[in-house]
C-alpha cells in the first residue's frame, strides 16, 4: 500500500452496500482497506486501493473507463497536437494555465493545524501536476491527491513521476486512488482546492459528483470543473462544429453544468478555458 498510516486515515469508507455513504474509518490490512463500521473490504493490489463498487460503474462512466483504459497511451498526444488542431487555435498550455489560475493557488498559505491538500477528481495521467507545481508558492509544501475510475490512466500518472518526480508538488509524491467520483472517499471538508478535468460531463449523475466536489473541499475555497462546451459567444464553422461532436461523441448536449451545483453554491466564474472547453469555478459558502 503507498499511502501511509496518516493518509489512510483521511478516508472514510463511501458505502455500506445499500448506495448510502456509511462514513466509517478506513484501516489497512495489507490486500485491502477494511472499513471499521460496515466492515467493507476495499481490495488493494499492486498498491493501488480500489475504493468504488463495480456494480455502480454504469452507462458513460463504464463507456468511458473501457475508452481510457484501452487508449490510455495515446491519450496525452492527443490533447498536445489534435486539440489545437481541431479547435484551430491556442494550445494545451494555455488552456491548463488559464483553468487553474481559477483555483488561486498563489493564495494559499501554510497551516498551523495540518498540512495543504490538494484533490484532482478524474486525474488521468497527471497532466495537469507542473501545471499546478508551477502556480503554487515556492517551496509550500502541499500533499496532492489524484483519483480516478481507470486504472491504465493512473499508471500512466505514475510513469510520469517516476521519469519526474520534481512535477509534483511537495515531496514529489502523489497520493492515489481508484474510486468514483459519486462517492469519493473521503470525509467533509478534508480539501483544501479541488478540481476536475474532463470528467464531469460524461458521469451518470453530474449534480451529485458536483456534490461530492463540494462536500469534500473546505468551505470557502474555489472548486474548479472543466469540460466540453462549444463556446456560445463564439461563430462557429462547419468544421469545429463536427470536429466538437466527434469528442464530444458519448453526450448529446454537452454544457457548463452550473444548473446542477450544489444548493448555496456561489459561482465565481462560468467562461470558456478555450473554444471547446469550459471552466466553472464555484465556492460554499463559509
Amino acid at each position: 500500500m503507498t499511502l501511509t498510516a496518516s493518509e489512510i486515515a483521511l478516508l472514510r469508507c463511501p458505502d455500506a452496500g445499500d448506495g448510502a455513504p456509511c462514513g466509517g474509518s478506513l484501516v489497512d490490512a495489507g490486500d485491502a482497506l477494511v472499513c471499521g463500521r460496515c466492515l467493507t473490504r476495499w481490495p488493494v493490489r499492486d498498491g493501488l486501493a480500489r475504493v468504488y463498487r463495480e456494480e455502480r460503474v454504469r452507462g458513460n462512466d463504464r463507456l468511458l473507463r473501457v475508452f481510457y483504459d484501452n487508449l490510455a497511451a495515446l491519450h496525452d498526444p492527443a490533447v498536445r497536437w489534435l486539440i489545437p488542431v481541431l479547435q484551430t487555435e491556442g494550445s494545451e498550455r494555455a488552456m491548463r494555465e488559464a483553468y487553474l489560475r481559477r483555483m488561486e493557488l498563489g493564495a494559499l498559505r501554510p497551516r498551523a493545524d495540518r498540512g495543504l491538500r490538494v484533490l484532482e477528481v478524474g486525474a488521468g495521467t497527471g497532466a495537469n501536476l507542473a501545471f499546478v507545481r508551477a502556480q503554487l508558492p515556492p517551496g509550500l509544501d502541499v500533499a496532492y491527491w489524484s483519483v480516478d475510475l481507470s486504472e491504465s490512466m493512473t499508471r500512466r500518472l505514475d510513469a510520469r513521476v517516476a521519469r519526474d518526480p520534481s512535477i509534483v508538488p511537495g515531496d514529489g509524491r502523489v497520493r492515489r486512488l481508484l474510486c468514483d467520483g459519486h462517492a469519493l472517499p473521503f470525509a467533509d471538508g478534508t480539501f483544501d482546492r479541488v478540481f476536475s478535468t474532463g470528467g464531469v460531463g460524461g458521469y451518470r449523475d453530474p449534480a451529485r459528483a458536483l456534490a461530492e466536489l463540494a462536500r469534500v473541499a473546505v468551505r470557502g475555497t474555489p472548486i474548479v470543473v472543466v469540460d466540453e462546451q462549444l463556446d456560445p459567444a463564439r461563430s462557429h464553422s462547419l468544421y469545429h462544429r463536427a470536429m466538437f461532436r466527434a469528442v464530444t461523441f458519448y453526450d448529446r448536449a454537452p454544457m457548463s453544468p452550473r444548473a446542477l451545483l450544489p444548493a448555496g453554491a456561489e459561482v465565481v466564474a462560468d467562461e470558456q478555458a478555450s473554444r471547446f472547453f469550459y471552466s466553472l469555478t464555484f465556492r460554499m459558502p463559509a
